[in-house]
C-alpha cells in the first residue's frame, strides 16, 4: 500500500472533488441510466462541506476524498472517492478503517448510501455495514458502533480523521 496522508478540505478543493466524483462514479451511474456529465459534477459542488471533508493524499498529491457529516442519529459517511488506479491497493480500507474508529470512539451510528452494483459495497460489507433499505438506484446501509469501545466526547468533523 502506498503512503497516504489525510487533510482537512478547503473550498478550493472542490473543483478537484467534482472531478473525482464524476470519473469514480461514471460506470455505475451509466450502467443505471443516470449520468449526466455536468449534474454529476453540480450536485458535489451544491453539497459539498469542507468543514466535514478530508482528502486524501498519496505522494503530496490529491488521491480523493471523504466526508462524514453529522447528522441527528448518526454520522452520513459521503462523498468518499479515490481515484481509479489507487482502488484496491488498500488506502480505501485504512481510510474507512480510521473513520470508524473514530465513530466507534463516539459510539455513533454511520450511514451511507452506495449505487446498486457499485463494487464499494463489498467493501463496506467487509467493515460491518448491513442493508438498512433499497432502491432501484440507491442501497443504503447502515453501522452500528463496535462495542465496548468508550466514548470520546469530541465531535467530528474533518479533524476527527486527523
Amino acid at each position: 500500500m502506498a503512503d497516504w496522508e489525510i487533510r482537512p478540505a478547503s473550498e478550493a478543493d472542490v473543483e478537484a472533488v467534482a472531478e473525482l466524483r464524476a470519473v469514480v462514479l461514471r460506470a455505475d451511474l451509466e450502467r443505471l441510466g443516470r449520468y449526466d456529465e455536468k449534474r454529476v459534477r453540480q450536485r458535489l459542488r451544491d453539497g459539498f462541506a469542507p468543514a466535514h471533508t478530508c482528502v486524501i493524499e498519496v505522494g503530496s498529491a490529491f488521491a480523493g476524498c471523504v466526508s462524514l457529516r453529522p447528522a441527528e442519529d448518526a454520522y452520513w459517511l459521503e462523498h468518499f472517492y479515490l481515484a481509479p488506479h489507487l482502488q484496491g491497493s488498500g488506502i480505501g480500507a485504512a481510510v474507512l478503517r480510521r473513520l470508524l474508529e473514530q465513530c466507534d470512539r463516539d459510539v455513533t451510528l454511520v450511514r451511507l448510501n452506495v449505487l446498486q452494483g457499485s463494487p464499494a459495497r463489498r467493501l463496506y460489507e467487509r467493515h460491518g455495514f448491513t442493508l438498512e433499505t433499497e432502491d432501484p438506484v440507491d442501497v443504503f446501509m447502515v453501522r452500528e458502533p463496535a462495542p465496548a469501545v468508550g466514548a470520546d466526547p469530541g465531535r467530528l468533523g474533518n479533524g476527527g480523521l486527523l
